[in-house]
C-alpha cells in the first residue's frame, strides 16, 4: 500500500554508505520508521528531505513487514535550529519526547502540529527556550493520556493560594496548608507560574505559546514540567542531560 504523507523527520541512522533509516512523525500514522535508499546522494531529492528535523512531502511504500520511502521533497528544513547549541540540544530533546510518546500506526496530528509549532518558536526565537520546553513536555505528555489535575488543591479544593505546589508524581497540586502534611517531592509554584502551567494544559490549541512570566516564573514552569517528565515516564533521555551539560557550561561561562 502506498501513502501519501507530510512528516517531519525526529531521528536519523546511517544504513550503508547511502541509504538511511529515518523515524518520521506523521499526522495520519503517527510515528512511522521508514528506509530511504539512496538518501544521502548528493542529486537524491531525498538528501535534505529525510535529514534530522526536515518536515517533508513523503511518498511511503507500506509493506507487509516495513515502510520504505519511495519521494522525499522537502518543505521546511528549520535549519536555523543548527545555529544555536541550545536550539539544537532542545530540537533534539524534543524529537526523542516524541519517539518515546507519540502513538504508531494511529493519528497523531495534535503531536505533530506541536513539534511544528515548537521548531517555528525556536527558530524565529520568538518565545524563551525555557518557555517552550516546558509546552512541549506538559502538552505532549497530556496529548500521551498524562494530563495532570490543576484544577484546584488535591486537599481542600481551593483553586488559588499565595503558595501553591505541583506534585510531580501524582500530577496534582496543593496550596500550602494542604501539602505541610505530604511527605511527596513537589515544585513551589507562584501564582504566575500555576497560571501559566494552567495555560498550557487548558488553553485552545492556537493560543498554547501565548502567554509570559518573569524569569522566576519561568524558572518554576520549568523545573514543574521538567520533573513532571522524568516523575511520570520514570526515566530521563539523553538529549535532556546533554541539555542541562550545555546550561551548566554555558551560565559557568558566562556567570
Amino acid at each position: 500500500m502506498q501513502i501519501e504523507t507530510k512528516g517531519l523527520i525526529i531521528r536519523e541512522n546511517s544504513v550503508g554508505e547511502s541509504d538511511r533509516l529515518v523515524t518520521v512523525l506523521t499526522s495520519g500514522e503517527g510515528v512511522v520508521r521508514a528506509f530511504a535508499q539512496q538518501a544521502k546522494k548528493l542529486k537524491n531529492s531525498k538528501l535534505s528531505a529525510t535529514q534530522l528535523f526536515s518536515y517533508s512531502r513523503l511518498t511511503i511504500f507500506k509493506g507487509r513487514d516495513k515502510y520504505i520511502i519511495d519521494d522525499a521533497q522537502p518543505i521546511e528544513v528549520f535549519f536555523d535550529l543548527r545555529r544555536d547549541i541550545e536550539r539544537l540540544s532542545l530540537a533534539q530533546y524534543f524529537c526523542e519526547l516524541a519517539g518515546a510518546l507519540a502513538p504508531q500506526e494511529a493519528e497523531a496530528g495534535d503531536f505533530l502540529r506541536l513539534m511544528l509549532n515548537s521548531f517555528h518558536f525556536l527558530c524565529k526565537g520568538l518565545r524563551p527556550n525555557a518557555q517552550i520546553k516546558a509546552i512541549v513536555e506538559m502538552k505532549m505528555l497530556s496529548l500521551a493520556g498524562y494530563m495532570p489535575n490543576l484544577i484546584c488543591c488535591s486537599g481542600c479544593s481551593c483553586y488559588e493560594a499565595e503558595e501553591m505546589f505541583f506534585l510531580p508524581r501524582k500530577g496534582l497540586i496543593d496550596c500550602r496548608d494542604c501539602f505541610a502534611d505530604s511527605a511527596e517531592p513537589a515544585v513551589r509554584l507562584s501564582r504566575g507560574a500555576l497560571t501559566g502551567l494552567r495555560h498550557i494544559i487548558y488553553a485552545d490549541f492556537e493560543k498554547l505559546f501565548s502567554f509570559s512570566l518573569s524569569k522566576q516564573g519561568l524558572k518554576e514552569l520549568s523545573a514543574a514540567s521538567e520533573q513532571y517528565v522524568l516523575s511520570t515516564l520514570e526515566r530521563s533521555f539523553n538529549t535532556l542531560e546533554f541539555y542541562r551539560q550545555m546550561k551548566t557550561e554555558d551560565e559557568s561561562t558566562n556567570g
